[in-house]
């Protein structure tokens, strides 16, 4: 187990923690257990953050994350606290893993079974069998050493890394070029690299500008496997937030803040409706700029508006929420549509940002593993879209974008969903940015690019106001429900580093 530096600390301190996302629950749950009186401030109406769901006419929806992966990391998370996951909820392995649907007719599952995966890299070059051993194997390494010396532990300063144990382990490991350039060492067919990388639409990046390091994803994927937790991604939530109240959080839904005043000791955090929440210190959950433009006094700001605009920002997301009526047999429970060059599709999220033509995108349908998501003879399905962030979202081109998504589908994956929709709702760029004050609408946070990773990114603790705190996706290690886990660890051993 992971192991958690000493917090004691923090006993007998007070916190407001800004924002339930993952990065904020779990933030809470080290301090409460530390014990601080913790008292969480969530804007919108349920906690969970972007791990929202909609509930409607018999269709329960996880409208944001949707893959359970790194289930070390939530058995580190519960294990802290002398709990384990399925204390909360249960797991079920999905086989297959997910289905790719490439867009020039070909299909493809990733299953369980490596031999199996084996044979199919095979089938598609000479020698990509082997290659794909030696691949898992280097990405295995990258994830035991990756997360033990640069996912658990904040290096916050360039004199970090020059740790005589860094340095030792560090060797061999991926630390400079992209995944593209990585990739390329040991497949040349294109659609094996996409099958390597299709993991960093969940890391918010392209090929060419993330860190190969982060093919580490690949064992993450292929060794340890993609459940499903009874309840969606949800149930994750509900089991936090229980472990929370059992260790004496106080939880506010709809609470939204609007003003952070004061200092280490002495801090008052102001919600719209006008109470008052005095605390020792306050740990912010919510989006890092609207934290530091939005809620802070102008001389309290680390950064200014360039800073902010000069940052890459992981996609925004165009997202369907379907009812249907019927099975959807040709789709599995996570399924990739892939296009077999999907290089336009990235450079209309990174380099000249446009709604894509001819989209890579992702359906989840959960009804396949859990009947309780829909009404009998009926599916759960979402259609998730990466664009970019910032997109001008209109009711015009949503519904032009319905129509080119829907007939893709239909022409790619053969379920034509277009005549059996009951429920329908659209998510987007500004609804990103309304419910959950996300800069230029991002799904994600900052991406994780090469200039955007471990000391590059914004730290746990403000530089300006003595006290003041953050966690989740803009801070370190980043992107991603068991990355937000471990910033909250991160966050809590920042403030008993700072205080001791």
């Amino acid at each position: 187990m992971n192991a958690v530096s000493d917090l004691s600390v923090l006993d007998g301190t007070s916190v407001v923690v800004v924002g339930g996302g993952f990065g904020g629950l779990s933030t809470a749950c080290y301090l409460a257990d530390a014990g601080a009186t913790v008292t969480v401030l969530e804007k919108n109406e349920q906690l969970g953050g972007r791990a929202s769901r909609l509930e409607r006419d018999g269709f329960r929806f996880d409208m944001g994350p949707s893959w359970y992966l790194m289930p070390d990391v939530f058995e580190d998370f519960f294990g802290y606290f002398d709990r384990t996951p399925s204390d909360y909820y249960e797991l079920t392995r999905l086989d297959p893993h997910y289905r790719i649907f490439f867009k020039d007719g070909d299909r493809v599952d990733m299953v369980p079974d490596l031999e199996q995966n084996r044979e199919t890299f095979e089938a598609y070059e000479p020698g990509a069998g082997k290659q794909f051993e030696n691949y898992l194997q280097k990405a295995e390494k990258n994830y035991e050493v990756g997360m033990e010396h640069f996912v658990y532990t904040d290096r916050t300063k360039l004199s970090d890394f020059a740790d005589w144990d860094v340095i030792k382990n560090a060797r061999g490991l991926s630390l400079i070029g992209s995944m593209q350039d990585h990739v390329e060492k040991y497949f040349n067919h294109p659609k094996l690299q996409q099958i390597m990388q299709y993991t960093l639409v969940f890391l918010g990046g392209a090929p060419n500008n993330t860190p190969a390091l982060y093919n580490l994803m690949s064992h993450v994927d292929f060794n340890m496997g993609v459940y499903y937790p009874d309840g969606g991604l949800g149930g994750v939530v509900d089991g936090m937030v229980s472990l929370g109240e059992e260790l004496g959080v106080e939880f506010h839904v709809e609470s939204p803040v609007n003003e952070i005043r004061g200092r280490e000791g002495a801090f008052v955090t102001r919600t719209e409706d006008g109470r008052e929440f005095y605390s020792d210190y306050v740990v912010s959950d919510a989006d890092y700029r609207h934290t530091e433009m939005d809620l802070l006094p102008e001389d309290k700001r680390q950064y200014d508006e360039d800073y902010w605009q000069s940052r890459t920002y992981a996609p925004s997301a165009y997202l369907l929420y379907l009812g249907v009526e019927g099975d959807v047999p040709e789709l599995e429970h996570h399924t990739l549509v892939l296009p077999t060059d999907w290089d336009d599709h990235f450079e209309k999220i990174f380099d000249d940002p446009a709604w894509p033509d001819d989209p890579a995108y992702y359906l989840c349908v959960p009804s396949k593993t859990d009947d309780t998501v829909a009404p009998e003879g009926h599916s759960n399905l979402f259609v998730l879209v990466p664009i970019a962030a910032g997109l001008d979202d209109t009711p015009e081109q949503r519904e032009r974008y319905r129509d080119l998504v829907l007939d893709d589908i239909a022409a790619h994956t053969g379920e034509d969903l277009r005549d059996r929709i009951v429920l329908e709702e659209s998510f987007c760029v500004d609804d990103f940015s309304d419910r959950y004050n996300a800069t230029q609408g991002t799904a994600l946070g900052l991406a994780h690019t090469l200039r955007q990773t471990a000391l590059l990114r914004p730290p746990h603790h403000s530089a300006e106001v003595p006290g003041l705190y953050f966690t989740g996706s803009f801070t370190t290690p980043g992107i991603g429900v068991p990355m937000c886990l471990i910033s909250g660890q991160l966050t809590a051993e920042k403030m008993a580093e700072r205080m001791a």
